[in-house]
């Protein structure tokens, strides 16, 4: 097959190109994002975020810009072609991702594993690989983790609190320098003022979250939408009155892990294990 041939000198990566269109549209106009946003009705830090490429935005905004713009059809083409581009998240979780950078606020309790929000390079890659992936795959999915974090930066970023199954600390990675790496990960992020850091102690009874990971995620119209994730398969609930019973047994979850003082203890005592085990 013959190499494509590039005319306009643009991105020809799908997510790229639609984020080149919005900076050029709205520069030819000479708006700033405030301006703009106040023309189109919708907060300057999610416009800011899509021309970033941090987020593609729904389909409610980008027809928005459309009619702003007068480019009828035109950014909604480019979103779906990027929303749809096989190399950014697989399909089960793309609608996810999209709600997740827009979210104002995040809860999540994870079983085994810390969320991806807080996981290290080294931690992602291990992970992901034990999920069967390998090679250029891998490296895809291991740079699309490591891109989701920076949801957690900047002076606009939402607040998060993380509740961690004890099984999730007393789970190491193989290399002890990366799991130590890790944890120490944990304790950096759990300074930030925009995120909390809780353990679930094992010695917890029993209780409605024992096999199941979530995230909720509260969107800027007010909703709050969640995603539970077992072994097996995930599901994005969206449905209000199933979120809800969730969310009351997240509230119950909460109500009995450690304090987020007492968290930091017990991850700096799971730290102090790790770098006094004498090397083998």
């Amino acid at each position: 097959m013959p190499q494509r041939l590039v005319i306009t000198g643009r991105s020809q990566e799908p997510r790229g190109r639609f984020t080149e269109e919005l900076r050029r549209l709205r520069s030819e106009r000479g708006l700033s994002l405030r301006e703009l946003a106040k023309e189109v009705g919708w907060d300057a830090s999610l416009l800011s975020k899509m021309e970033s490429g941090r987020t593609l935005g729904g389909p409610e905004v980008v027809q928005a810009l459309d009619q702003f713009h007068g480019t009828p059809g035109l950014l909604v083409t480019l979103w779906e072609v990027a929303v749809a581009d096989p190399k950014q998240f697989k399909e089960q979780y793309r609608r996810y991702m999209l709600l997740e950078s827009e979210a104002v606020s995040l809860w999540h309790y994870g079983v085994s594993r810390p969320p991806g929000l807080l996981q290290t390079d080294a931690y992602a890659r291990e992970a992901l690989a034990a999920g069967g992936l390998k090679g250029k795959e891998l490296e895809q999915q291991v740079e699309a983790r490591i891109g989701r974090r920076e949801l957690l930066e900047g002076a606009d970023a939402p607040t998060f609190r993380s509740i961690l199954s004890e099984a999730v600390l007393r789970t190491p990675l193989p290399n002890r320098g990366e799991w130590r790496e890790q944890l120490e990960h944990l304790l950096d992020m759990s300074e930030r003022p925009n995120i909390t850091l809780q353990v679930l102690p094992l010695s917890t009874a029993f209780h409605g979250l024992a096999s199941t990971a979530m995230m909720f995620l509260r969107l800027l119209d007010s909703r709050t939408v969640a995603h539970a994730e077992n072994d097996v398969r995930g599901e994005l609930i969206e449905d209000a009155s199933r979120v809800e019973r969730f969310q009351r047994t997240y509230d119950a979850v909460r109500d009995t892990a450690l304090s987020p003082a007492e968290s930091r203890k017990f991850v700096l005592r799971m730290l102090e294990e790790v770098t006094c085990e004498p090397s083998t």
